[in-house]
């Protein structure tokens, strides 16, 4: 009797465990409604643009992102600074895409895995793998979330040190004399995401 007790109490218990934590959902990356922005910064100047996103998906549960991956088309990189009839423009979008910077012949696509999350004072601080030019690092930013109805929405600037995945054109850390011509090694990637059920 003690011990058929003491299972019905063992049963209740991981019962109301299990009702306490809430299901996760899977929500799809809207690429439409997506925005990813890229801003890279000279010692005199700088230039940005933006990227889009292939395909991806966000577990969440409750107000956690527990998981997710975020594929990025690096062929579809554009330059936002330069007007588009200017044949600079095609010039530095041809750079950015050869093997000096990203080599998108050979590695096409970015991706962003993401492990977990917890809550900060504005929003959510999110952990994740960044696999770009072949090499995978991990990341850590914060982003502001919000779940309006069946959709959810994370704003982010996340800010990376490009020499963490040998990016290193143009750094003054690795090539002397650059002067003025020096890249920044910090870049900044600026995300809009939505994503529905």
């Amino acid at each position: 009797m003690k011990s058929l007790l003491t299972m019905l109490a063992l049963t209740t218990t991981l019962t109301a465990v299990a009702m306490d934590k809430p299901m996760a959902s899977t929500y799809k990356i809207d690429n439409t409604a997506t925005t990813v922005g890229w801003a890279a910064k000279k010692v005199v100047g700088g230039h940005n643009g933006n990227v889009a996103t292939k395909d991806g998906f966000l577990t969440v549960s409750g107000d956690l992102i527990t998981g997710g991956e975020i594929n990025v088309d690096m062929n579809s990189i554009t330059v936002a600074d330069i007007p588009a009839t200017d044949e600079y423009n095609a010039k530095l979008v041809g750079h950015l895409k050869s093997p000096d910077f990203f080599n998108i012949e050979k590695h096409p696509t970015a991706k962003l895995v993401i492990t977990g999350s917890e809550k900060t004072k504005t929003g959510l601080k999110i952990k994740g793998d960044l696999t770009f030019i072949g090499k995978t690092n991990p990341i850590v930013f914060d982003a502001v979330v919000s779940k309006p109805n069946s959709t959810i929405t994370a704003k982010s600037d996340v800010v990376l040190d490009r020499t963490k995945w040998d990016l290193k054109y143009g750094s003054d850390d690795f090539f002397k004399g650059l002067g003025d011509k020096a890249i920044k090694n910090d870049f900044t990637i600026s995300i809009n995401l939505t994503a529905k059920k």
